[in-house]
């Protein structure tokens, strides 16, 4: 009886505990996201931006994402349901692309407009890819995304205060941090790569004269016992 009251009092305790986690996990997980596929310097990435819900109950109808300074050129994935669509703006100075090419604008902004618009309590994804700017490495790369809806907006575009979290703001802007360029460890597989076919080529010599040194000798105890053959 012992026994089947503790049972009973556990699973109250893990009901309660479950109930609170999930209600701590609703509010996070109703902000507008950003997932990348690569997060390291000057790689190229596709990130998702998800959004779960819509203004106060009010079906979402657009979403704008901001695109940060330092990148200049972005490929929106065509996404049924909505028409994609990029607004640029001009680079004073102009500036040089991966391949050489002078860029005199950039793409500013990248909108989602509905066709159908997206009840309240479903989710969609939006993707665009994009190249990650090479000397961010360590910082945090931000994508503030405004959610227009039939009735009112959302404007998730907070950004983190020196030794604040985006976990204290309301409405923070979707955002990851940018990690080392993968460059050295390419660089570090290539010599080891290397320097594994000199051990290949090193090893193969070495079996080589093995061999040739094996092999006269074979020739030369052959030689001696027919030597001692025929003198018997």
């Amino acid at each position: 009886m012992t026994i089947q009251r503790s049972v009973a009092r556990f699973a109250g305790v893990a009901g309660i505990v479950a109930a609170l986690a999930l209600i701590s996990a609703t509010p996070a997980s109703a902000h507008v996201t950003v997932t990348p596929t690569v997060t390291s310097a000057g790689s190229y990435t596709v990130l998702t931006f998800s959004n779960g819900h819509g203004c106060e109950g009010s079906p979402t109808t657009k979403i704008t994402i901001s695109v940060p300074d330092g990148v200049n050129a972005v490929t929106p994935t065509r996404q049924p349901f909505y028409e994609a669509s990029k607004q640029f703006e001009d680079l004073e100075p102009a500036v040089k692309d991966a391949h050489g090419n002078e860029l005199t604008e950039r793409v500013a902004t990248v909108t989602y407009a509905a066709t159908t618009a997206l009840p309240d309590g479903y989710r969609d994804a939006f993707q665009v890819q994009l190249q990650i700017p090479e000397d961010m490495a360590g910082e945090t790369l931000a994508f503030p995304v405004v959610q227009t809806c039939a009735e009112g907006q959302t404007a998730w575009t907070e950004i983190p205060s020196s030794g604040q979290s985006a976990d204290d703001l309301e409405h923070p802007a979707p955002s990851f941090v940018v990690t080392a360029s993968e460059d050295g460890a390419r660089g570090g597989a290539a010599d080891r790569s290397a320097e594994a076919e000199e051990d290949d080529t090193d090893g193969g010599s070495t079996v080589g004269v093995v061999g040739v040194v094996l092999g006269a000798l074979g020739l030369l105890v052959a030689g001696f016992a027919l030597v001692r053959t025929r003198s018997s």
